[in-house]
C-alpha cells in the first residue's frame, strides 16, 4: 500500500509539474494575462511540497513536517490569489498574504512542537478552506463563461472536500502525535481526486484563457485605439443589418476646423482634441446609447427609445460642453467646436445606412449654416 501511495503522490507531483510548465508557456505567449504566471507559481510550489512530503514519508521529523505544511498552504494561498486575479485583474497579494498568514499561524506551531497528528488535521482543514475560497472566486466570476467556470468551481470544491475527509479521518482517529505521515483510505482517495482534478482544472482553465484571448482580439478589432470608442466596423456590425425604428435616432458629429488644428498645433494636439471630445461623448450617454468614432474627426451616436427633443438636448449638451473646454496640449491651450446632425428611423423600419446618410446631410447643413450647431434632418432643408 505504501508503494501504491508513493506512486500516486509522485503522479500528482509530475502532473502538477507538467501543468505548471504549460501555464508558464501559455503566459509567455499572452503576458497580459498575469494570473497565468501567478497560477503557474502556485502549482510549482505544490510540486515542491509533493517531493518534500515524499521525503517526509521516508524520514519523518518536525523540520520536514513544517516545511511540507508550509509549502502546501503557501501553494494553495497563491492559487487563491490567482483565482482572484483571474476574476478581477487585481493584485493577488492581499488574498495570498491573508491565506498564508492565517494558515501558517494555525498549523505550523503544533507541527513544530511535535504534535504532528494535530498539525496534519489542521493542515487538511485549512487547505480545504483555501480551496473552497478559490472555488468561490471562480463561482463569482461565472457570468464570463458559465459552463467552464462552474466546472472549475466544482473541481476545486471536490478537491477541497477530499481534504475535509482527510482531516475528518484523522480527527476520528484522535491521535495528536503520529510520528509518521498519515496513511489511510482518505489519503489515497484524496490523491486520486487531486490527479483527476488537476487534469480537469488545467484543461478548463486553459480553454477559458483562450476564450478570453479571443474576446480581447475581437474587442481590439472593434475598438478605436485612440479614443476607446467603438469603430465604424463595430457600429455597422451592431446596426448595419437592423432596420431603424421610429424611436431610434442616429446623431453624427464632426469637429469644426480640425484640419487647421492639425496644421497649426500638430497631430499630437489633434489626437488630444479627439480624446477630449470622445470623453464628452461618453460622459453624456445613457447606459444603452452607443458611441463610435467613424474615422478622422467624425463620430456617431445611436440613441434608442428616445424622442426628437431628447436627442437634440443630448447633442446640444455635448456641443456646449465641448465648446466650453480649453484643451491643454504640448503646443499650448486651444479650443474647438463641433457640429452635429441627427435623423430618426420610421415606423416601417429604415435601413441603418439611410438613417446615417440623412444624419450626415443634416450635419453638412449645420456646417454650411455657420458650424457649432445641431440640426434635425427634418429642418435641414
Amino acid at each position: 500500500m505504501l508503494l501504491d501511495y508513493n506512486s500516486l503522490l509522485l503522479a500528482v507531483g509530475f502532473s502538477a509539474a507538467c501543468l505548471s510548465l504549460t501555464l508558464f508557456g501559455t503566459w509567455l505567449t499572452a503576458r497580459s494575462d498575469k494570473f497565468l504566471l501567478t497560477w503557474a507559481i502556485s502549482v510549482l510550489v505544490v510540486v515542491a511540497e509533493v517531493f518534500t512530503y515524499n521525503a517526509y514519508i521516508k524520514t519523518p521529523g518536525p523540520a520536514l513536517g513544517v516545511l511540507t505544511l508550509a509549502l502546501l498552504l503557501l501553494g494553495f494561498s497563491v492559487m487563491l490569489g490567482a483565482a482572484y486575479q483571474f476574476r478581477t485583474g487585481r493584485s493577488p497579494l492581499p488574498r495570498t498574504v491573508l491565506g498564508v498568514g492565517i494558515s501558517f499561524a494555525v498549523t505550523l506551531p503544533p507541527m513544530a512542537l511535535g504534535s504532528d497528528g494535530l498539525g496534519f488535521m489542521l493542515e487538511n482543514f485549512l487547505a480545504a478552506l483555501l480551496l473552497f475560497a478559490t472555488a468561490y472566486e471562480y463561482w463569482k466570476g461565472r457570468a464570463e463563461a458559465p459552463a467552464p467556470l462552474i466546472g472549475v468551481t466544482l473541481l476545486y470544491s471536490l478537491t477541497a472536500a477530499s481534504f475535509v475527509l482527510c482531516s475528518a479521518v484523522l480527527v476520528q482517529d484522535g491521535k495528536l502525535v503520529l510520528g509518521h505521515a498519515p496513511s489511510n483510505w482518505a489519503e489515497d482517495l484524496s490523491l486520486v481526486i487531486v490527479i483527476a482534478a488537476l487534469t480537469g482544472i488545467g484543461g478548463l482553465s486553459l480553454a477559458l484563457n483562450q476564450m478570453r484571448l479571443a474576446r480581447h482580439h475581437q474587442r481590439d478589432a472593434q475598438t478605436d485605439a485612440l479614443t476607446g470608442l467603438l469603430n465604424r466596423r463595430a457600429l455597422f456590425d451592431l446596426h448595419g443589418k437592423t432596420a431603424v425604428g421610429a424611436f431610434t435616432a442616429v446623431v453624427v458629429f464632426d469637429l469644426d476646423g480640425f484640419k487647421a488644428i492639425n496644421d497649426e498645433f500638430g497631430h499630437a494636439a489633434g489626437d488630444e482634441v479627439l480624446k477630449v471630445f470622445a470623453g464628452e461623448l461618453s460622459g453624456n450617454l445613457r447606459p444603452n446609447d452607443i458611441a463610435a468614432r467613424m474615422g478622422g474627426e467624425e463620430f456617431a451616436l445611436v440613441l434608442k427609445r428616445t424622442m426628437p427633443e431628447m436627442v437634440e438636448g443630448t447633442a446640444e449638451r455635448i456641443r456646449m460642453a465641448f465648446a466650453a473646454r480649453t484643451i491643454e496640449t504640448e503646443a499650448g491651450p486651444l479650443g474647438c467646436t463641433v457640429s452635429a446632425g441627427f435623423a430618426f428611423g420610421s415606423n416601417e423600419g429604415t435601413s441603418f445606412d439611410k438613417v446615417l446618410s440623412a444624419a450626415d446631410r443634416a450635419l453638412y447643413a449645420a456646417k454650411r449654416s455657420g458650424r457649432n450647431r445641431v440640426l434635425d434632418f427634418r429642418r435641414a432643408g
